[in-house]
């Protein structure tokens, strides 16, 4: 059900209903009273926008106005990522932050890059055993048991879009450097990942 949106005409003809009868409370359209009613009318109708509008604001996949609160909220911009370039990478990652529920699985992780816009995958390493390594396999020491990488387009395009892009950004923007930092940001402290790009 959306959000009821009422004009000044109805915030007159509401006012009007409220006053008392008899002739000294007129409802003609061009008596005094009923101008100066229709005065203050503009401004209701404008705050009914208004208070429409922080309905939208208050999710974090549509706001606008409130977007640097939200931000602010979740420790964004993050100094690592710099600022994200447009408003649709800015609101990704305000909803990646938000609705992260945290978790140390590949499929956690590959999930969490998909909210953000990017499509990986995830490799995992383990270090050379005798009767598993084989022939070609790379003899990896201890240290990989803990490694694990990111495999990535080289460049994730993010298009503008009528509705969720504001005027004035790019009509195609690159960033990794975001996919990065907020994987970074939420792998297990114990490992180390890094990042191939194809």
């Amino acid at each position: 059900m959306p959000a009821p949106n009422y004009s000044a005409a109805d915030f007159t003809g509401a006012l009007q209903a409220l006053l008392p009868r008899g002739r000294v409370w007129p409802r003609d359209r061009d008596a005094t009273q009923t101008k100066a009613i229709s005065g203050l009318t503009p401004t209701y109708e404008r705050q009914t926008a208004r208070a429409n509008q922080l309905l939208v604001d208050g999710f974090p996949a549509t706001t606008h106005e409130l977007l640097p609160e939200w931000e602010s909220a979740l420790g964004l911009p993050d100094p690592c990522a710099g600022i994200a370039p447009t408003l649709q990478l800015r609101r990704a990652q305000v909803v990646t932050r938000f609705a992260g529920s945290g978790g140390q699985s590949i499929p956690y992780i590959v999930a969490y890059a998909a909210s953000l816009g990017f499509a990986i995958t995830v490799t995992q390493f383990s270090p050379a055993r005798v009767g598993v390594l084989r022939a070609g396999d790379p003899i990896n020491g201890q240290a990989w048991a803990f490694a694990w990488r990111v495999n990535a387009p080289l460049q994730t395009a993010y298009d503008f879009r009528v509705g969720i892009s504001t005027a004035g950004e790019a009509l195609t923007t690159v960033a990794n450097t975001v996919l990065e930092c907020e994987l970074r940001e939420i792998s297990p402290a114990h490992s180390t990942p890094f990042f191939a790009y194809t």
